[in-house]
């Protein structure tokens, strides 16, 4: 482990409006590390960087340089182009080192470093195109969560501090990207072509006024999802939260927590509103 980090600015201010600078973000990172490090450590990472604040330009980032950070790690993968550096972090101070380099977001592979080519959870982002509201999300993450159940999958589900919610269904290792993938596309698909009307699951612009579109894209090798507890580079400060499925119908919208009161919400549970996540060894079925 490095040195510790030193801050630059922490009074630069990062979320305009609400007035969050470098040193607030530094402190959340650090006040909610206990629930957020599970599903953040040691997983290939994206990062969101915003040199000039949210407001500013960001820019995602998965490659590892040596300017990162003494606690920042690095995994060599194998691309397309070849094998290439991704990045990786172990603990807080990895963290640390990201924010003083103007990490907003973490946004974690769906597999772990010791076997990057096996996934152990799969992501269903459930994303309102323009004429749906949250009363549609809410129904349409009860339906994905009801439907995963039948096939006998039980998931968690996410806030995602943008516009809808994500589904997180825990599996144990063994199947390939290729598996996720494929079981993802058809459970998806079906729900598409069983409720045309209510959901779409193609990326298409033209398609998506009026439906939910159930963004199963990130069940792929590279693909990535942000991190529970990660803060959203958007006005306000916004934090990807998880819930009890229970707690869902009491939140206003899918950017209900900011970073106080996120911070606030980590301070006062007593245990991880997604217990048992971790121990699931589900395995993936067949989707007639």
């Amino acid at each position: 482990m490095g040195e510790p980090t030193r801050l630059t600015s922490p009074d630069r201010v990062v979320f305009e409006g609400a007035g969050y600078t470098k040193q607030d973000v530094v402190e959340y990172y650090r006040a909610v590390a206990d629930w957020m490090l599970p599903e953040l450590a040691r997983r290939p990472l994206s990062l969101v960087r915003c040199p000039d604040g949210a407001a500013g330009q960001c820019f995602f980032q998965k490659h590892y340089a040596e300017s990162l950070g003494d606690d920042v790690r690095s995994i060599d993968l194998m691309q397309k182009s070849g094998v290439e550096p991704y990045l990786y972090v172990d603990d807080i101070e990895g963290v640390t080192d990201l924010v003083q380099m103007n990490a907003l977001e973490f946004h974690p592979w769906g597999s772990r470093i010791e076997d990057p080519e096996l996934p152990d959870r799969l992501v269903f982002d459930l994303d309102p195109g323009e004429g749906t509201g949250w009363p549609d999300v809410l129904r349409g993450a009860r339906d994905v969560r009801d439907r995963l159940r039948k096939l006998g999958l039980e998931n968690f589900v996410r806030l995602s501090g943008g516009k809808g919610v994500h589904v997180v269904v825990p599996i144990a290792p063994g199947p390939s990207w290729d598996d996720a993938r494929a079981f993802s596309d058809a459970f998806a698909n079906h729900m598409a072509l069983q409720a045309p009307a209510r959901y779409v699951a193609t990326m298409s612009k033209a398609k998506r006024p009026g439906k939910i579109f159930i963004d199963w894209l990130r069940n792929a090798r590279g693909a990535t999802s942000v991190a529970s507890w990660s803060l959203r580079a958007r006005q306000g400060g916004p934090v990807a939260v998880p819930i009890r499925w229970e707690e869902l119908g009491r939140v206003d919208g899918p950017a209900a927590f900011d970073l106080r009161a996120a911070r606030q919400r980590a301070a006062r549970m007593r245990k991880d509103p997604w217990e048992g996540f971790e121990t699931l060894a589900q395995t993936l079925p067949a989707i007639g």
